[in-house]
């Protein structure tokens, strides 16, 4: 297999514009069956910050044991600082090694953009590698549609 066929992906934080708040859709991955987690935070234009909970707060990665449950931090699992006004079209990420005692469910916790002009363009996305069973298919991939030319 390809390598890069061994992982799946999955939609954190959907693509958006938001000035001024928790962008919206923020969800979680359910990381079962996988050894590795890559959060990914995909950056476009921006004028103000983005962290977890506040604007200049660093993201970070929290766990749970069910969807619904009280989410807690995971140790060591925050970028340095929060994403600031000027790392425009940038990608910033944070690995958690799942060989390691996690719960099973991980989000990051209440991505929010500061009081800008134009606020910020993010989207939010999981990478499970290194798996138990290898994904078959487009689908257990986490893609729609998977064409390999």
């Amino acid at each position: 297999m390809i390598e890069v066929q061994n992982q799946k992906l999955a939609i954190l934080t959907p693509p958006q514009l938001k000035d001024a708040g928790a962008l919206t859709g923020n969800t979680y991955v359910d990381t079962a069956g996988w050894n590795h987690l890559r959060v990914l935070f995909i950056i476009g234009a921006l004028d103000i910050g983005l962290g977890s909970t506040a604007a200049g707060t660093a993201p970070k990665i929290e766990e749970c044991d069910t969807t619904g449950g009280s989410y807690t931090d995971v140790s060591s699992a925050a970028l340095a600082d929060a994403i600031g006004a000027l790392e425009d079209d940038k990608l910033f990420a944070i690995d958690v090694d799942l060989t390691k005692s996690h719960k099973r469910y991980m989000q990051v916790n209440a991505p929010t953009a500061g009081d800008g002009t134009t606020g910020v363009n993010a989207a939010i996305i999981a990478i499970l590698s290194r798996p138990d069973i290898g994904p078959k298919n487009a689908a257990e991939q986490g893609l729609e549609e998977l064409v390999a030319a």
